[in-house]
């Protein structure tokens, strides 16, 4: 079923749409942030540019701390609605609300427009090269229209005021249906009525997301490490670079510019499959890092794994040693996306 259709609930029941269609195990925060000064807000917590999006369009940004280490990941979105819509880690949700929170009353206090309001939407994941076609039985707008990052407010499958954004944590072509808690079970059964979508768990998310290159914070990224050491310095505004007026600016723009000690990479190798913790070590057998994640690709029939190490072992095709069950093993540090991404963009 690897890479078919699924989908993954965010209620503690999870849905996808994949190898036909996929879905995210685990839950994520929404948000709304409101006013005039909403850019303004969301631009003092993240390294995004924010003004720059279109009605509807979102990105992938970081909420950073002064030291430039990432407080999380989230994607926000400029709705045509005139608001943020915000969606981040549950397993952050606290200290994000905290966060946003704070920065709102400290907007308030100084008289600029802004408020925060907490969505209480569950969140629909249908992942998969035929997602959009399970999706289009049950919508009246043309999902053709709809590229990747982009959402719009709709009717699904009789369900009235979901957000549907072209996205996903897969690597596939997929959508995220923030839908109103009180008809999630309805709309993930009508869903699942169609025979090309089945249920998808943790470990098929996680094997999706590791052959696609991305990070899982907490595993992957966290709040000791830089964007630029994470490989995500595409999520850097170039506007922002310039004005270095989001937190943990200095640390990380004088990282682009000149030279860090880390890298995080991709690993593949043969026999045992690479962990989370295994050690990696170069070729004379001095441990140099640490794997982050790491399992078999049901895709590649190999095991791919991403981990941290010196800069100067980052290129692709240096050849290391990875410690699996006290024995050592060859692995070669890989380009990702292990496997060639499928996101739907207009043509």
């Amino acid at each position: 079923m690897h890479r078919a259709v699924s989908m993954v609930a965010h209620l503690g029941l999870r849905l996808q749409a994949l190898p036909s269609a996929l879905g995210r195990p685990f839950s994520c925060a929404q948000t709304k942030i409101l006013g005039c000064d909403r850019v303004k807000l969301m631009e003092s917590l993240v390294v995004g540019d924010i003004a720059e999006l279109r009605p509807n369009q979102g990105t992938l940004s970081l909420f950073t701390n002064e030291a430039g280490g990432i407080l999380d990941d989230l994607i926000v979105t400029s709705t045509s609605e005139g608001y943020l819509y915000v969606v981040s880690n549950a397993g952050c949700w606290d200290k994000d609300l905290a966060l946003m929170q704070d920065k709102v009353r400290e907007f308030q206090n100084t008289g600029r427009d802004v408020s925060l309001e907490v969505v209480e939407n569950a969140l629909l994941a249908l992942q998969g090269p035929t997602a959009a076609q399970v999706l289009q039985a049950g919508v009246a707008e043309d999902l053709r229209k709809l590229p990747f990052m982009t959402s719009a407010v709709m009717e699904v499958f009789g369900v009235s005021d979901c957000r549907v954004t072209r996205c996903g944590y897969t690597g596939e072509d997929g959508m995220e249906i923030s839908v109103p808690a009180v008809a999630a079970v309805r709309l993930a059964t009508a869903l699942l009525e169609n025979p090309e979508v089945k249920l998808a768990g943790l470990a098929a998310r996680d094997s999706l997301r590791l052959e696609a290159g991305l990070c899982l914070y907490g595993n992957d990224i966290d709040d000791h490490t830089t964007p630029v050491e994470g490989s995500l310095s595409w999520t850097l505004g170039k506007r922002r670079r310039v004005a270095m007026d989001f937190p943990g600016a200095s640390v990380i723009v004088a990282q682009l510019k000149g030279k860090v000690q880390r890298r995080r990479v991709g690993l593949m190798c043969e026999g045992a499959p690479m962990r989370a913790h295994s050690p990696i070590l170069n070729t004379e057998g001095t441990v140099i890092g640490t794997v982050t994640s790491g399992c078999p690709s049901p895709c590649l029939k190999k095991n791919v794994a991403m981990g941290y190490v010196p800069s100067e072992y980052s290129r692709p095709g240096t050849p290391l040693l990875v410690e699996v069950r006290r024995k050592q093993q060859v692995a070669v540090v890989s380009k990702m996306p292990f496997v060639t991404t499928n996101y739907y963009t207009l043509k």
